[in-house]
């Protein structure tokens, strides 16, 4: 549809070339709008996708276009795209299940953002409630007898619509004699009418704990774990996604008001391997059976995997040596690339030798038999000896040897040992001689296996290099790698085409070339299908990738003056994680305010000068421009790096500064704030 509507010379794919230019890596060459144009010529050939090809494989995103579609004042075009952007609207505030008294009111809210003209409609059931347009319903609980107690909200921009939350509003009579007409709350003061209880979880779960009362004033609640209260959970549900035994212990809730205070009964929460035998095992035994009949079944013509997951390390910044450009660009490319064909992508930034050796241990954790490929690739400093790999860690002494580096050979020994159907390693790095190391490590026999292949950016004894384009550095080998990654090719296949091009390059010929190593029997390929065992989410394989890509949830922090600031997060990599605050609501007295992060703990690897900045260029990441179009205007970012240092969880304080009208001064509200383990931190590598 947008090929009909802009292939035109008017207002048509030219002027989107033109406009989509502005952003420097989606600017096409004279060369590429001359083979648009030339699609004219073919029976069934169209400019427009020519050109949208192009910025795709640029990473252009839906949003970025429907931008561009914007300004070009493309109406028509808008619309059809802007149906294929589902985040258009934000919902801010969803609306809460509830527990009333029998002939109260209650109310429910939603709230969204997003294009101007946003119309609410309240449902009670599947029917529309008459006049629920705003974006509070206030209910009648007389009125709910024999009704539907389900509700939900649609909020709607033209064509283009999204629903909040289901809200579960039940209605509770009271057995106290001392009111005729039931429950009341200027009486009994608070009264818990649902307590939480007991439960037994493994590792991974999601714990759920409520507690409902009702009383006038409102209750408000205070979670405690240990007699401890836990930090921001002020709610009548306590949630924790992918618990871990750090979780375990007896819970309870506060409840209070103005007037009164009443405790729920305190309950056990056990956490352990053994605590759902039942849900982990038949999976187990489901699976082994499944291998032993695949003897006697015919093999399928088409190859397939269980999974498929991959391990993306970089090592930039150097302690003792020479620092290095490309690997934060080539490992986001290359993890973007693997999960359009649904890997599992745990990608890394600058690691010492302990995290490391970690990383590898739980990226082992996500292999088993039948899984392929396991997928490492590296990029950063290296060196080969006596036949094996060496990578070196940023924290490599300057006369380094094998006992300061991981071996390559070793962590292939130790994937061999959980049985993966394919070893993929992909070394972006040296392999001169290293004259300070002269032992020969002690790596286990290697079995005789028909699925392992090596593709190395150079050869043996010769160095790799980086390939400056402007801002942003590629390796060679990436480069070239990127333009075959996704066919449908046997992997060696892929990588002798990689290989093919790489020697068309004038600058390394002679000093780099890829080298292939491989006794794979089989067509294995990147692309092949991935056959899920059944009940693939109870599995340990996804438990341990989901941990690794767990962003705090957005939220909204208010403060006593009145102001509500918003708290959002993006991930970079599996270990950088940026953080942004914007200012969503103040008061009409107040007529500036500024909210920023403090108080970060020191063992995480941030750069003050690269903390509350206005624009995310000035963050100093070379990835700005891929990350920073889905985060809204007017905000402070800070870069939080090297999340697998964390001993704690991560809390820091927002610091909220403001002035009132007719004043000259500055006053200050602070508010602590604890988003728990983010993403690779979850895995407690240190």
């Amino acid at each position: 549809r947008l090929c009909e509507l802009l292939d035109n010379a008017g207002r048509g794919w030219r002027k989107l070339a033109e406009l989509a230019g502005t952003e420097k890596r989606f600017k096409c060459s004279a060369e590429e709008l001359e083979m648009c144009s030339l699609k004219v010529l073919e029976p069934r050939g169209s400019p427009t996708q020519c050109l949208l090809q192009l910025l795709a494989e640029r990473d252009c995103t839906l949003r970025y276009l429907l931008g561009c579609l914007e300004r070009m004042g493309h109406e028509q075009a808008c619309r059809v795209l802007s149906s294929a952007v589902q985040d258009v609207i934000h919902i801010m505030v969803q609306p809460e299940s509830q527990v009333v008294a029998e002939g109260t009111q209650v109310s429910l809210t939603c709230c969204a953002t997003g294009p101007p003209g946003l119309t609410y409609q309240w449902f009670r059931g599947r029917q529309e409630v008459p006049g629920a347009t705003s974006p509070e319903l206030v209910i009648d609980t007389t009125t709910l007898a024999g009704q539907p107690e389900w509700y939900i909200c649609r909020v709607n921009c033209g064509a283009t619509f999204t629903f909040s939350r289901w809200a579960h509003v039940q209605v509770e009579k009271s057995s106290s004699p001392s009111s005729a007409s039931g429950y009341c709350p200027t009486m009994a003061g608070l009264q818990i009418l649902r307590q939480p209880r007991p439960c037994r979880l493994a590792e991974g779960d999601t714990l759920a704990l409520e507690c409902r009362a009702i009383g006038n004033p409102p209750p408000q609640y205070q979670w405690f774990r240990n007699r401890r209260p836990v930090e921001g959970a002020q709610a009548p549900q306590l949630q924790v996604k992918l618990v871990t035994t750090a979780e375990r212990g007896s819970y309870s809730c506060r409840v209070f008001n103005l007037f009164h205070e009443v405790w729920s009964q305190e309950v056990d929460v056990e956490i352990g391997e053994g605590a759902r035998q039942t849900s982990v095992t038949p999976y187990l035994l489901c699976f082994q059976a499944g291998v032993s009949h695949s003897i006697t079944t015919p093999p399928s013509p088409v190859l397939a995997a269980t999974d498929k997951v991959a391990l993306l390390i970089g090592n930039m910044h150097y302690r003792h040596h020479k620092q290095l450009q490309a690997p934060v660009v080539d490992v986001h490319a290359l993890g973007a690339l693997l999960r359009q064909l649904d890997f599992k992508v745990v990608s890394l930034l600058d690691l010492c030798m302990a995290e490391m050796q970690m990383a590898v241990n739980e990226f082992l954790l996500l292999l088993d038999k039948g899984v392929y490929a396991g997928l490492l690739y590296y990029a950063g400093h290296g060196y080969e000896n006596f036949g094996n790999s060496f990578m070196v860690p940023i924290d490599a002494p300057s006369t380094y040897t094998s006992e300061h580096c991981l071996c390559v050979q070793r962590v292939l020994w130790e994937m061999q040992q959980r049985r993966t159907g394919l070893n993929i390693f992909l070394l972006d790095m040296c392999r001169k001689r290293n004259l300070n190391d002269d032992v020969i490590p002690q790596v286990g026999a290697l079995e005789v296996t028909a699925n392992i292949v090596f593709g190395y950016a150079t050869c043996a004894d010769a160095e790799a290099y980086e390939l400056s384009q402007g801002e942003l550095s590629n390796g060679i080998f990436v480069t070239f790698l990127k333009r075959w990654l996704l066919e449908d090719e046997k992997i060696t296949v892929l990588l002798d085409k990689v290989a093919e091009d790489m020697g068309t390059l004038e600058i390394t010929r002679g000093r780099q070339a890829l080298e292939l190593r491989s006794n794979l029997s089989e067509r294995r390929a990147l692309t092949d299908p991935i056959r899920p065992p059944g009940q693939d989410e109870s599995s340990a394989r996804n438990l341990q990738w989901a941990k690794a890509h767990v962003l705090p949830e957005s939220q909204h922090l208010c403060f006593d003056c009145g102001v509500t600031i918003q708290l959002g997060f993006a991930a970079e990599f599996s270990n950088i994680m940026i953080i942004y605050t914007r200012v969503v609501a103040a008061p009409k007295d107040i007529t500036k305010c500024e909210a920023w992060l403090t108080d970060i703990p020191e063992e995480l690897d941030v750069d003050l000068k690269c903390t509350n900045k206005e624009s995310p260029e000035e963050l100093g990441s070379l990835l700005v421009p891929i990350w920073s179009l889905g985060c809204p205007s007017s905000c402070l970012y800070s870069r939080i790096c090297g999340l697998q240092k964390l001993r704690q969880e991560l809390a820091f304080t927002v610091c909220l500064q403001f002035r009132y009208q007719g004043m000259d001064d500055f006053v200050e509200e602070r508010q602590r704030v604890n988003v728990g383990r983010p993403l690779i931190a979850k895995l407690n590598l240190q």
